[in-house]
């Protein structure tokens, strides 16, 4: 099963993209409807909104009426709050129930407004934003829903800010065209990379990667997407991981590398980093079998855990480290390439070199490099 966040600010199209994503095949979560369920007449939730908000937020029936909480929620994020503190775990253990029912082998999509807003990212491996422009979003919600324009812009406004949203997403879906271009969108997304991801994820295998080491230059956006990373793997490691870090090649400003985000996360003992390696697959990595290890340049090797990308569109390196060996190398040698731009430049153009020569695979690439690095380390130790 593959658990995928969808999100999208008010008016951008969420909901297409979430009725296409159904008929393609997903189990689709709606959270405004749970939402709706969870305050029916007669249930706990409603009667706890009344209490809160008062009976000014019923109508003659009985049953919730929207526009009116509305009217006081977005005006006031303090009560928007206080609503989202009454109905946001009700939502949540529907949910939770739901996804318990759907098939092993199921793409799950959650489909919440307020994924960014609430900061919940973490808890997805894969997050979809539908994205259209302000002025867009207003038009529909005018036109389309028969909102007074001050009343759609304002409730844009109390939500996330479209570059909040571009950092919590690992899709972005463009919908400010005809719907028919976001339903290719959709299409391309399911058909290229959530079913594989799925897959993948539960047969525990790495998604396909390039044999040999391909560079490519610095991409600005690997430290966010990085962020993104490792809050879903400090959620899934939780105390027992001792820190949680960006490193290698993609964790230096200006560097050109591997597309390949690198991870180490730090662990009491080799036991430990073991198990968070495999309850890494709430993070969508998935561990390969065999035993890994750090090969040091006295031919001696250091044991760890490894988890990688069952999502061939993010490839990750997870090094799950137990605590001392390796890993105070393998941040000394990041943060001197930061700062150095001598010792960069020297790396850069041995990695060059080294990628141009040819190799048998990724890791004879980067065993080449272990010479160039020990020494860099020790010229650093040095105070050179």
């Amino acid at each position: 099963m593959l658990r995928v966040g969808l999100t999208g600010g008010t008016g951008a199209g969420k909901s297409t993209a979430a009725r296409r994503l159904a008929a393609l095949g997903a189990v689709v979560v709606d959270a405004d409807a749970l939402a709706r369920e969870v305050v029916a007449p007669g249930s706990p939730g409603l009667a706890a909104v009344v209490r809160e908000f008062g009976e000014g937020v019923l109508g003659p029936d009985g049953a919730l009426d929207r526009p009116a909480l509305g009217a006081v929620v977005f005006a006031d994020a303090g009560r928007r709050r206080a609503l989202e503190a009454i109905t946001h775990p009700l939502v949540r253990a529907r949910r939770d129930e739901l996804v318990a029912s759907a098939p092993a082998d199921a793409v799950v999509v959650d489909d919440i407004p307020l994924l960014v807003e609430t900061g919940r990212g973490a808890e997805w491996p894969l997050v979809v934003v539908v994205h259209a422009p302000l002025e867009v979003r207003v038009r529909r919600l005018v036109e389309g829903r028969g909102l007074a324009e001050d009343d759609a812009r304002r409730r844009a406004a109390s939500q996330a800010s479209d570059d909040e949203r571009r950092a919590a997403a690992d899709v972005v879906l463009d919908n400010a065209r005809a719907p028919a271009d976001l339903e290719r969108g959709v299409d391309a997304l399911w058909r290229e990379r959530l079913v594989p991801f799925e897959a993948h994820l539960r047969a525990g295998e790495r998604a396909p990667r390039p044999a040999h080491a391909v560079l490519v230059p610095y991409d600005p956006t690997w430290p966010v997407q990085a962020e993104r990373l490792l809050a879903r793997v400090r959620r899934a490691a939780g105390e027992r991981a001792l820190s949680v870090e960006h490193v290698g090649s993609t964790a230096v400003p200006g560097l050109a590398a591997k597309d390949v985000l690198d991870v180490q996360v730090v662990t009491p003992d080799l036991a430990t980093a073991g198990a968070v390696a495999d309850d890494l697959r709430a993070a969508g990595l998935v561990r390969p079998p065999g035993k890994w290890w750090d090969d040091r340049p006295d031919g001696s090797r250091l044991p760890k855990a490894f988890a990688t990308e069952a999502d061939a569109g993010r490839p990750v390196n997870c090094h799950v480290r137990p605590a001392g060996g390796q890993t105070g190398d393998v941040l000394a040698l990041r943060d001197l390439l930061r700062r150095d731009a001598v010792e960069r430049e020297a790396y850069a153009a041995l990695k060059a070199r080294l990628a141009a020569e040819p190799h048998g695979s990724v890791d004879e690439y980067a065993s080449r490099k272990g010479p160039w690095i020990a020494a860099a380390l020790e010229r650093a130790r040095a105070g050179r």
